[in-house]
C-alpha cells in the first residue's frame, strides 16, 4: 500500500482513492511568461513518479492540469504587476502570444526530460465562464464580498483557513513575498481577490465582461474551476511546489470548500525547492538555468531526471555542476551495465527472483515515493544472483516509472560496441550519420533522404530512435 506524505494532515497517509475505478490527480501548471528553470521542472518530475507510479499500481489516472496565462501577479497579495504582461512587454508581443510560445517550450521540456503531458491541459482564459459561475454562488453565499470595485473573498467566514500551517492571530502576514503592499479594500488581511474590475492594471490586455463589470480573474480562483470542470466535486490529488503550499493552495481549499460544502481534496503532495549554493532557484537570480542550457552544455535531459530521482522529494535538492557531473557518471554506468546485459547470453527469466526485485522496488516507492531507493532496488537487481534475462526483465519493469529510457540507451550502446570506430568503413559510416543528423536539424530532408539512400545501396541500414540513429551493416 502506497503511503504517501499529506501536507494537510502532516503524516503519511495511506492511499485510498474516492474511486478505485479512477483516480483523480491535480497540478498547478506553469505561468507560461518565460521558460520553465530546471527549479520547476522538478517539481513536475516528481508528480510525474506519482502519476506512472500509481498507473504501474495498476490504477486508471485522470490528470489535469492549468495553464495560467492570465491574473498571475508578481505579489501574493494581489499586488504588482501581472507576469503574463510583465512578459508581453519583455518581448513586444501579444500576451496570447507569449503565453502560447512559452506553453510550447514548457511541453518541449517536458518531452526531453520523459514528463507525461496529463489528459487535460486547460488554459485559463477558456474557463472565464466556470470562473465567474463560482464566484456568484460564493457572492450568493456570503463567502465573498465586493470592495474597491473587485471581489474578494473573505476568510474570516471559515473556522480554519491555515491548513498546512498553523498561525497565530499576530503573525497574519499579507503575502510571504518581499516588498509586499497592503490592499486597502480588503477587510482582512488574509483575504483575496476573486475577480478584478479595478487595479493597478489599466493596460491589462486580456479583460473580460462579469456581473461586476470588465475585468479578469485573480489566479487562485483558477486551479479550483480547472480542476471542478475535469475531475468533479472530489479530487484524489493536488500535486505543486512547496511555495504554492501559502496562500495558492490555501486559498484554493478556502474557495472550493466553500463552494462545494464538504471537503475538496483528500491528499496534497509539495515537492521541495531545488536549490543553489546561492539559496532558491529563480528566475531572478543567478544562472537562469534551463534544459536547453543544460543541453548546450552537452548534458543528456535525462541526466537531470536521473539527478533528481537521487534525492527525496521532500528534501532540498542542491544543483551544482559538480553533482550534475556526478549523476552523469553515475548514469552512464548505468547504461553501460545494462549494455552488458544486452549484449550477453540472456537465458531465461527467473520468474521468482523477478517477483522479489520488482517487490523491492515497490517497497521503496510505498514508502512516500523514495525515488533514491527506488533507484538502489534497480542496482540491486543489476547486481543480483539472476540471469541477464531477469535483470533485464526488472530494468524494463522499473523504467516504466523511473522512465530512464535504460533499455534503448543500452542498446544503442551495445549496438556502437560491436563496431570499432577506428575501422576507416566504420569512420565513414559514422560521419555520414553525423552529417544525416546536420541535415535533418536544417530540415533539409531530401538531403537526409540521400544519405540514408546511399548508405543502404551499400549495405548499411540506420534506426532512428529517441536517442539518435543506430545502424547495422546487411
Amino acid at each position: 500500500m502506497l503511503k504517501l506524505y499529506n501536507s494537510a494532515t502532516r503524516t503519511k497517509d495511506e492511499f485510498v482513492p474516492n474511486d478505485p475505478k479512477l483516480v483523480t490527480m491535480y497540478t498547478c501548471g506553469p505561468t507560461v511568461y518565460h521558460y520553465a528553470h530546471i527549479g520547476n521542472l522538478r517539481s513536475y518530475i516528481m508528480e510525474d513518479i506519482l502519476d506512472r507510479y500509481i498507473r504501474y499500481m495498476g490504477y486508471p489516472l485522470k490528470r489535469v492540469m492549468n495553464i495560467t496565462d492570465v491574473g498571475h501577479l508578481s505579489s501574493d497579495a494581489d499586488t504588482g504587476e501581472d507576469k503574463m504582461l510583465k512578459g508581453a512587454k519583455r518581448e513586444q508581443k501579444s500576451v496570447l502570444e507569449i503565453a502560447k510560445f512559452y506553453t510550447d517550450a514548457f511541453f518541449e521540456d517536458c518531452k526531453k526530460l520523459n514528463i507525461r503531458r496529463p489528459e487535460v491541459v486547460e488554459p485559463a482564459t477558456r474557463c472565464i465562464g466556470e470562473f465567474i459561475k463560482v464566484i456568484k454562488s460564493l457572492l450568493e453565499k456570503g463567502y465573498a464580498y465586493e470592495a474597491g470595485g473587485n471581489i474578494y473573498f473573505d476568510t474570516s467566514k471559515l473556522e480554519k483557513y491555515y491548513v498546512f500551517n498553523d498561525f497565530e492571530e499576530e503573525d497574519l502576514a499579507v503575502g510571504v513575498r518581499e516588498g509586499v503592499e497592503e490592499d486597502g479594500n480588503k477587510r482582512n488581511k488574509a483575504d483575496f481577490v476573486l475577480w478584478f474590475t479595478k487595479s493597478k492594471f489599466d493596460d491589462q490586455e486580456l479583460k473580460w465582461n462579469s456581473p461586476w463589470g470588465v475585468g479578469y480573474p485573480g489566479w487562485h480562483i483558477e486551479c479550483s474551476c480547472i480542476s471542478m470542470k475535469h475531475l468533479g466535486p472530489k479530487l484524489d490529488i493536488h500535486c505543486g511546489g512547496i511555495d504554492n503550499a501559502f496562500p495558492h493552495h490555501t486559498n484554493e481549499i478556502a474557495q472550493s470548500e466553500a463552494y462545494l460544502g464538504h471537503k475538496w481534496c483528500n491528499h496534497w503532495m509539495h515537492v521541495h525547492h531545488l536549490n543553489t549554493n546561492a539559496g532558491k532557484m529563480s528566475k531572478s537570480s543567478g544562472e537562469f538555468l534551463t534544459v536547453s542550457l543544460l543541453e548546450s552544455k552537452g548534458y543528456d535531459p535525462l541526466v537531470y531526471r536521473f539527478f533528481c530521482l537521487q534525492s527525496h522529494y521532500r528534501k532540498g535538492l542542491v544543483f551544482s555542476y559538480e553533482n550534475l557531473d556526478n549523476a552523469a557518471a553515475a548514469f552512464d554506468k548505468l547504461i553501460a551495465r545494462t549494455a552488458q546485459l544486452v549484449s550477453s547470453e540472456q537465458g531465461a527469466v527467473e520468474e521468482e527472483k523477478l517477483a522479489a526485485m520488482k517487490t523491492a522496488f515497490r517497497e521503496a516507492l510505498d514508502n512516500d515515493l523514495n525515488t533514491s531507493l527506488a533507484v538502489t532496488a534497480l542496482y540491486d537487481a543489476l547486481k543480483a544472483d539472476a540471469t541477464p534475462a531477469t535483470k533485464l526483465a526488472a530494468v524494463a519493469d522499473f523504467d516504466t516509472v523511473l522512465c530512464l529510457d535504460l533499455i534503448k540507451k543500452a542498446e544503442k550502446k551495445a549496438n556502437e560496441a560491436q563496431y570499432d570506430e577506428s575501422d576507416p568503413i566504420i569512420a565513414e559510416i559514422l560521419a555520414a550519420i553525423k552529417a544525416r543528423a546536420q541535415a535533418k536539424k536544417e530540415k533539409n530532408y531530401a538531403e537526409a533522404d540521400r544519405i540514408r539512400g546511399e548508405l543502404l545501396a551499400k549495405g548499411v541500414e540506420l534506426t532512428d530512435t529517441k536517442e539518435g540513429t543506430t545502424f547495422k551493416l546487411l
